[in-house]
Formats: structure tokens, sequence, C-alpha cells
């Protein structure tokens, strides 16, 4: 009985296990469910995984890149960090060949356009304006963006990786200053293929304005303490922007037979009934950004399955220039045996759930702090730590387990007092960290 018992169940717990895969020119579509089978008492709460991943990349074959420098040059500017900026700019050129389009707008009460976008076929000459730039003034950081955003659009194309970097050491004190002018701006710049990064220099800068720009854009967000740290920050991003294979990606998932999508962990998305839309800018070689949906599932009879949802996507190939597209499905099983559930367990998708979910308690904790509700902000965190944890020795994670040894730090932060240096840094980390986690960037 034991071993036709076995028979029975390995060749389900694999159909189910093994993820839907799919792939055409440039990415490759996985479609996974937190687990491959579920109980059979009641509906059931599921998390669906759609992860596309972009493929290798000969350097010789990437797509031409268009990109705006927009750089802070009001007075906190001066000095070291002016200095090193400009070094770290300097060596980023490196990346880009003469083809590729580029702007400088620097910032003081007013932006100012120093360099027009052109193809960058006297690179030279961008290097001597740049060295060239003085601190002064405040920070029209707003008024920064909207120009870098005027200079992109004259190259702008689906076939180009659209860029704007952002670099900032300060409040935004000239023009719209709160986090929701920045991620409106951010998401219309989204909308029309512009992503922006975001990066934060020191400890003086609004980390929730920084990051609004670059969540509702599909940029990337970096927390540089100290100016030395600029030229690696700059290096992995425009490596990035070297890298990228796929742009105006459409992901769509159709839920089926009765299962309902209750919410995206992380990233925005649209859901009307059974329909879940969302967009992303880009897809770097060798990198993977995914998808997380949190769906409920009707009951069903033990050694049935069910189609739990359909998934398409379409991007523009930027090596190609072609609109490609992928799809796939997925299913789940139901089972009496509380074994066989626990070992239909995709430790992935869990992993990645778990991170998210990290992530939201971040951001109640953060709120929490601001609101001055210390005591509840410092439990919120502990929470987490003890969950990060939890989930780590359960999944066998030691990327979680260290995710949860940095929110115990932030944790025994959160008593410094709002103003101070301390939970300046702290808050910043959390920040750049959740902007990672939440958007899949390929550095911290």
């Amino acid at each position: 009985m034991v071993f036709t018992r076995l028979r029975a169940t390995v060749p389900l717990l694999l159909a189910f296990l093994l993820p839907a895969a799919a792939q055409a020119g440039q990415v490759q579509l996985r479609v996974e469910a937190g687990q491959g089978l579920l109980p059979v008492s009641g509906p059931q709460r599921i998390f669906l995984r759609v992860g596309i991943e972009g493929a290798d990349l000969p350097v010789s074959a990437r797509a031409p890149i268009n990109v705006a420098l927009v750089l802070d040059r009001s007075d906190s500017m001066q000095g070291q960090r002016l200095e090193q900026a400009k070094e770290a700019i300097g060596l980023a050129l490196e990346y880009l060949r003469p083809a590729d389009t580029v702007s400088v707008v620097a910032y003081d009460d007013e932006p100012e356009v120093l360099v027009p976008a052109a193809p960058l076929f006297e690179r030279q000459y961008v290097e001597r304006v740049i060295s060239d730039i003085q601190a002064k003034g405040r920070t029209a950081l707003y008024g920064g963006v909207v120009q870098g955003a005027a200079e992109l659009r004259k190259y702008l194309d689906e076939s180009r990786v659209n860029r704007m970097v952002l670099l900032s050491d300060g409040m935004a004190n000239v023009g719209p200053s709160r986090a929701n002018d920045l991620g409106q701006l951010g998401q219309q710049l989204g909308g029309e293929g512009i992503s922006v990064t975001t990066i934060g220099l020191g400890l003086g800068y609004n980390e929730d304005l920084m990051a609004a720009l670059a969540d509702a854009s599909d940029g990337n967000h970096a927390f540089a303490e100290s100016p030395a740290e600029l030229s690696e920050i700059f290096g992995h991003e425009f490596g990035e922007l070297t890298s990228a294979v796929a742009g105006d990606i459409v992901i769509i998932i159709e839920c089926r037979n009765g299962v309902r999508p209750l919410r995206i962990l992380g990233r925005k998305a649209v859901i009307e009934e059974g329909r879940v839309v969302a967009r992303l800018n880009q897809l770097n070689a060798k990198q993977e950004k995914y998808l997380l949906l949190e769906a409920e599932v009707p009951p069903g009879s033990a050694g049935s399955s069910l189609d739990l949802a359909s998934v398409r996507v379409t991007y523009n190939n930027l090596l190609t220039k072609a609109k490609d597209h992928l799809s796939s499905e997925i299913r789940a099983g139901f089972s009496a045996s509380a074994g066989d559930i626990e070992r239909s367990v995709n430790k992935g998708v869990m992993v990645s759930a778990t991170e998210q979910i990290g992530a939201e308690m971040d951001s109640r904790a953060i709120k929490l702090k601001d609101q001055g509700d210390v005591a509840s902000a410092a439990k919120t965190l502990q929470e987490k730590t003890e969950y990060l944890s939890s989930q780590a020795l359960k999944l066998q994670s030691e990327r979680l387990q260290e995710q949860s040894n940095r929110a115990e730090a932030a944790a025994a932060a959160v008593a410094a007092p709002s103003a101070s240096d301390a939970w300046s840094r702290v808050r910043k980390e959390i920040r750049s960290d959740q902007h990672g986690i939440q958007n899949q960037q390929s550095y911290r």
C-alpha cells in the first residue's frame, strides 16, 4: 500500500511543482504557484509569481541609449560632493558609444541645460562642461526633472533605452516638493517610456520624494551616504543601461474558473474583476523581474486539479526592434494529505512573497515613526525580524535571514530622535532596500 501511494503521489507532485515556462526572442517567462497542491477545506489563498528574465546579451548587440544626466548644483553640493559626482559621471560616460545620445542638466534656483541632447560624438566637450559646474543657490529639483525629460524627448524612441539619472543631496525647496508631486511626474514619464533613476547623496535629501519618483517611473533608487560611493553606483547604473534587452513590457494575468485576484505585492497594477494588468519599462540581460499576485482559489476535491490563470506578456525586443509576445498557463491540484501539500511548496515563490510582505511592514513602521509612535514602529520592525527569521528557517533562505538581521538593527535605531543622523541613515537604508525588493533592482 505504501509503495502504491508513493507511485501515485510523486507524479502528481511533480506535475504541479514544475513551473510553466515559455521563451521568445530575448525574454523567458516563468509562471509559478506558491504551492502545487491546495487543501480541500474551503477557499484557499495562493501566491502566483509571473517572472520574466532577460537572455544573455553580447556587448556588441546592445540597444542604443538616450540618457539625461540631471545634477544638483545647489550650495549644499560644495566641495567633495560635487567633485566626486563629476568624477563618477565622467567614469560613467565611458560606458557610452558615440551614437548614444546624452544631455546634461544642472539645477540650483532653476534648471539649466548645459549640454543639449545630441549623439556623444564630442565626449571631451561633455566632460569639460561637467568639470566646470560650480555649486550655488537652492534646489529646484522638480524643474530639473522636467527639463531633463524635455531633453530626452528630442530622441525618445521605443527602440532606445530612455533613462534619466537624477542626483541630489538636499530637500527640494523651489517648485513642487511633495512626494506625491514627484510621484505623479514619475508616472507621466513612465507612461512615455522614460525611467528615472534617483541617487540620494548624504543624509539631507528627501528619500520619500526620490523613491516615489523612481517607483512611479520604474527606475532605480540608490542611497550614497558618502560621495566616495558615487562611482560604484554610477558604474552599476550605466552597466545596466548597456544591457537592456526589452522595453515597454505589459503583463496580463487572466484568472480562470472562479479564481479571484486579491492584490499585487510590491508593484503597481490594475485589477479589474478577474484580470490583472501591469507595465514595466525595461528588462536587462540576466535580470529577472516579477509580478506577484495573491489570489483566492475556490474549493476543490482531493485528486482534482484546476486551471488558475493564463498569462500573456508583450514587449519591445530592443535588439530586433520587433514586438514579441509570450504566453503560459498555471494550474494547481487539491489534496487531503498535509504532507503532500507541504512538499508541494515552491520555496522560491514563497521567499519572494516573504520579502514583499516584509517591505510592506517597513512602510507601516516608517509611517508610525513619522507620526511619533516610536513604540509601535519598533514593535512592527521587531515583528518583521521574527517573521523573516521564521520564514528563513522554514524556506532555508540565507537571504531572508540577512534581511531579518537588518530589520533587527533598524528596530534598535527607531528609538533615536527623528532629526538625528542615526535615524535618518536607517530610514534611507530602509527606503532604498524596500525599493530594491519591490522593483527587483539589479543593484542596491
